[in-house]
């Protein structure tokens, strides 16, 4: 059942001070990089939230949200076909 999207901005800050200014979980250095590519070679909540005990299962939530939004901004939109 689709939900209101997450506002992942709770849960994601930039900071030139903090990891080069890469987006990371506000409150830690955890990059979101670190955790996507986790995600992409199949660590799962669990781990994620075992191997990062700072992180919640939100913010989780917020960085799989966050990757979904970019893609969207990313993927080029079709054209309309002429007549």
């Amino acid at each position: 059942m689709f939900r209101h999207p997450m506002n992942y901005h709770d849960h994601i800050t930039q900071d030139p001070q903090i990891c080069g200014g890469e987006p990371v979980i506000r409150g830690t250095r955890v990059t979101l990089r670190t955790l996507l590519a986790s995600l992409a070679v199949g660590c799962g909540e669990d781990d994620l939230l075992r191997n990062f005990p700072a992180l919640t299962s939100r913010d989780i939530k917020a960085v799989i949200a966050f990757a979904a939004t970019s893609a969207e901004e990313d993927l080029p939109v079709p054209g309309v076909p002429a007549i």
